[in-house]
C-alpha cells in the first residue's frame, strides 16, 4: 500500500551523530517533528533546535535557531579569530529571512553595530560586519531610520579614510546609499559629512565595484537634495570634469559596464535634464524687462543690418510696426511674441534654446531666418513656431519632468560626451526641421506633418544611442524624408497582410501549428534560464538570482548567483518548484511583491515587469516572485509559464511572433500565385448536367 501523499522520507544528520532516515508527516506541527528527531538522539529542549537544509544556501526551516545564538555568542568573543569565523558563518545565512528575524530578535544588529563602531580591525572583520549588517537590514524588519547618528558618522569615516582593506569602502558606500534613500534626516547627515570630492576620488579608482557604489551614493544624494542644492552640486561636479571622466573611463572602459552602473548613469542623466523643468514650466512674463530684451536680441541677431537701415529716421509707431513685422518673419504666430511663449510647456525653455542657437551658431541662425523670410509665404518654415514645438518634442523624447524609473538603464552616451547637451541637441534638431521642411516641400498647412516626421527622425536616431553629438548629427541627417517613407513602407509591409477571405481562412488553419511552434520556443527559453534582479520595496538591488526549467518540463529550479557569472549548472541550483504544484500566474499590480508599492508614476515600469507564480506549500499558498530584466523577457517567461499551466499565451510578443510567422508561412504558400489575383469569393459551382451519358464506363470491354 502506497504511503499517504503528505508523508515523505528524509535524511536528518547532526554533528558527531549517526544520521537518521525518518518518515516526515507534513501534516504534523513542526515542533512535534523536532521532538521526535531529538528523542531519537536523546536530546532535551527540542525547542532550541532547528531543521536546516544541508545543501544549497543552508536555509532554516524553523523560527527558533540554536545556530543563531551560537554565532552571536561568537561575535562577542575576545579572540579576533573567533569573531572572524562567526562572521564568516553569519554572512551567507543573513539572507535567510527566518534566520535574520531570529538574529535581529537576539540583538544581533546591536552586536554588529558595536563591532562597526569600535573599528578595532579595519580588515576582513570590518568588511564582514558591514556585509552582514546590510544583509540583515535589507529584510525590512528594522527601519533604516532607527540607526544612530554616531553609527552613521562612523560608517562615513570608513568612506573618507584611505588606509584600509579594499573591500570596506564599497560596503560602506552601499550602506550609506541605503541610509540616504530611506531616511531624509540621516541623508542630510551623510550629505554634510561625505564631501563630493571624496566621492570623485572613489570614482577615479579603477575598481568597478567601488565606482558603482560611489556613483550609487552620489545619485542618492542628488535625489534627496532640493532643486537648488541639486543644481549647485551638479555645477560643482561638472566643474570637476566628472562628465568627461564618465565618458572616457566608464562608458568607454575596456571592462563591460554592469547593469547597476547603467542605471545610475540613467538617473544622473535624468536628474541633470530635470533641472530644465523649472524653465519648461515657466511662461514668459510680458512685464519682465529682461525677457523683453532677450526677444529684442533674438530679433536683432536676424535683422540687425536691415533694421538699422530701414529704421533710421522713423517715428516710434513706425518702428514698432517694423519690429512687429520682423517678429512675424522670425516665425512667431503673433506680432507680440510673448503670446506665443505663454504656452507651458515649453515656456521659457524655448526662448533659451532660440537664444543659444543664435549665439552659438550665428551663421546657421541667420541663414535659417533669412532663407525662409525670402520664400513665398506659404512655403516658409517658421523658426519661432518650429522652435517652440521642437522644444516640446525634445522634452517628451528625453522625459524631462517625469520621475526617475527604478529599473531603467537607457541612458544616452551622447549626453556625457557634450556640454549643454540639451541645447546642442536643439541646434541639430532645428536645422533638421528646416532640411526636412524643404525635402517635403511643405506649406504652413503641413506643419504638423513635418513635426511628426522630425519626431520620428529624432526618436529613431536616439534609439541607436550614438556615442557623440557629431555621430548623432551624421545619422539623423542621413535619415532623410525619403528614407523615413521607405522605413514606414517596409514596416507596413511587414505588418500588413491581405484581407481576402481565402487568405484569412488559410491563416486560421495555420494558427494551431504555429502556436505550437511558439509554445515550443517559449519552453526552450525557460530551459535556457534567465538572470533576474532582486528588487526590494525600498530601492533597486544589484543582487541576482537565476531560474530555469528542467529539460523534462517538470521542475523550476532557481537560486542566488553572483553578478558577472555564467549561467550555473542545473544541479547547482538549490531550490526547486514542481510544475505540478503551481496554481496560477499573476502579473502587474496583482503580484504580492509590488502590491504595497503604491500607484505612483515611478512604479509603472515595475508593474509592467513584475509577475509571480502561486504554488502549494504544504497547506498554505506561497509565491515565487519575479522582476523581469526587460519587457521581452517578461513576455517570454509569462508565455512559458502559461504554457506550463495550460493557459493561453496572451502576451504582445506572442501576437507579434504569430503575426510574423503567419505572414512568412502565408507568403511561402502563395509563392506560386505571385501576380495572380485572388478573388474575394470562391467561383460558383455550376449546376449538374441534365444527364451523365458522357461518363465513360471502364467495366465495358471494347470489341
Amino acid at each position: 500500500m502506497a504511503p499517504p501523499r503528505n508523508v515523505v522520507k528524509i535524511a536528518v544528520q547532526m554533528r558527531d551523530a549517526i544520521p537518521q532516515l525518518i518518515q516526515l508527516d507534513q501534516a504534523k506541527p513542526l515542533a512535534a517533528v523536532l521532538k521526535e528527531v531529538c528523542d531519537a538522539w536523546s536530546l532535551t529542549h527540542s525547542e532550541r533546535y532547528a531543521l536546516q537544509f544541508a545543501d544549497g544556501h543552508g536555509r532554516y526551516i524553523t523560527e527558533n535557531d540554536l545556530e543563531a545564538e551560537q554565532l552571536l555568542g561568537g561575535l562577542q568573543s575576545e579572540n579576533r579569530e573567533g569573531r572572524r569565523e562567526a562572521l564568516r558563518c553569519l554572512v551567507p545565512l543573513a539572507s535567510d529571512m527566518t534566520f535574520a528575524r531570529e538574529v535581529i530578535s537576539r540583538n544581533g544588529l546591536e552586536r554588529l553595530g558595536t563591532i562597526i563602531e569600535d573599528g578595532d580591525d579595519l580588515g576582513e572583520v570590518l568588511a564582514l560586519s558591514l556585509r552582514a549588517f546590510s544583509e540583515l537590514m535589507e529584510h525590512g524588519v528594522v527601519s533604516w531610520e532607527t540607526l544612530t547618528i554616531p553609527f552613521v558618522r562612523k560608517v562615513v569615516c570608513y568612506v573618507n579614510m584611505n588606509l584600509m582593506d579594499a573591500s570596506v569602502p564599497p560596503l560602506a558606500l552601499g550602506l550609506l546609499e541605503s541610509v540616504t534613500l530611506s531616511s531624509p534626516a540621516l541623508g542630510q547627515l551623510v550629505k554634510s559629512e561625505v564631501p563630493l570630492d571624496r566621492l570623485l576620488v572613489h570614482l577615479q579608482v579603477m575598481n568597478q565595484q567601488l565606482q558603482t557604489k560611489a556613483m550609487a551614493l552620489l545619485t542618492a544624494l542628488l535625489q534627496g537634495a532640493s532643486p537648488v542644492e541639486r543644481k549647485h552640486m551638479l555645477d560643482y561636479l561638472w566643474q570637476k570634469n566628472l562628465r568627461q571622466f564618465i565618458y572616457k573611463n566608464i562608458i568607454h572602459s575596456a571592462v563591460p559596464m554592469g547593469d547597476e552602473m547603467a542605471h545610475h548613469l540613467y538617473v544622473l542623466q535624468a536628474l541633470t535634464l530635470g533641472l530644465l523643468e523649472a524653465r519648461m514650466r515657466t511662461p514668459l512674463d510680458p512685464y519682465s524687462q529682461e525677457q523683453r530684451e532677450q526677444l529684442q536680441v533674438l530679433r536683432q541677431a536676424a535683422f540687425e543690418a536691415e533694421g538699422e537701415s530701414l529704421g533710421a529716421g522713423l517715428s516710434a509707431d513706425r518702428r514698432r510696426s517694423l519690429c512687429a513685422r520682423e517678429f512675424r518673419k522670425l516665425g512667431f504666430s503673433n506680432s507680440n511674441p510673448a503670446q506665443d511663449l505663454e504656452r507651458v510647456p515649453p515656456g521659457l525653455l524655448a526662448l533659451d534654446n532660440m537664444l543659444y542657437f543664435s549665439r552659438n551658431s550665428p551663421s546657421a541662425y541667420s541663414r535659417f531666418v533669412l532663407e525662409n523670410s525670402s520664400r513665398e509665404d506659404k512655403h516658409e518654415c517658421p523658426f519661432a513656431r518650429g522652435s517652440i514645438h521642437l522644444t516640446v518634442l525634445l522634452c517628451e523624447l528625453l522625459r524631462i519632468g517625469e520621475p526617475c524609473s527604478e529599473t531603467a538603464q537607457d541612458f544616452s552616451p551622447m549626453f556625457f560626451g557634450q556640454d549643454q547637451s540639451f541645447h546642442e541637441l536643439f541646434c541639430v534638431g532645428i536645422q533638421l526641421l528646416n532640411k526636412t521642411w524643404k525635402e517635403m516641400r511643405a506649406t504652413q498647412e503641413d506643419f504638423d506633418k513635418v513635426m511628426q516626421v522630425v519626431r520620428e527622425q529624432l526618436a529613431r536616431t536616439l534609439a541607436l544611442k550614438p556615442t557623440s553629438l557629431e555621430l548623432f548629427r551624421t545619422k539623423v541627417n542621413a535619415l532623410t524624408y525619403g528614407e523615413v517613407l521607405r522605413l514606414r513602407q517596409t514596416e507596413r509591409l511587414h505588418q500588413e497582410g491581405t484581407l481576402a477571405p481565402p487568405i484569412l481562412e488559410l491563416r486560421e488553419k495555420l494558427k494551431p501549428e504555429l502556436m505550437g511552434l511558439i509554445r515550443q520556443q517559449r519552453l526552450l527559453h525557460l530551459c535556457e534560464g534567465t538572470f533576474f534582479h532582486k528588487i526590494s520595496s525600498r530601492r533597486r538591488q544589484d543582487k541576482l538570482w537565476f531560474c530555469c526549467l528542467s529539460p523534462n518540463h517538470k521542475v523550476l529550479q532557481y537560486g542566488d548567483v553572483e553578478e558577472g557569472t555564467s549561467p550555473p549548472a542545473l544541479e547547482s541550483l538549490p531550490e526547486q518548484l514542481p510544475v505540478a504544484d503551481m496554481r496560477v500566474l499573476l502579473t502587474g499590480k496583482d503580484c504580492p511583491h509590488v502590491r504595497e508599492k503604491g500607484s505612483g508614476k515611478q512604479n509603472k515600469d515595475l508593474y509592467e515587469l513584475a509577475f509571480s507564480v502561486s504554488y502549494d506549500h504544504g497547506e498554505e499558498e506561497a509565491y515565487l516572485n519575479f522582476i523581469a530584466p526587460s519587457k521581452r523577457e517578461f513576455s517570454l517567461w509569462t508565455d512559458g509559464l502559461n504554457a506550463l499551466l495550460g493557459s493561453p499565451m496572451g502576451s504582445e510578443q506572442t501576437r507579434l511572433d504569430l503575426e510574423q510567422l503567419l505572414s512568412m508561412e502565408t507568403k511561402l504558400r502563395l509563392l506560386e500565385l505571385e501576380n495572380v489575383p485572388i478573388p474575394e469569393r470562391p467561383p460558383p459551382v455550376p449546376p449538374p448536367p441534365t444527364n451523365f451519358n458522357f461518363c465513360y464506363d471502364c467495366s465495358i470491354a471494347e470489341p
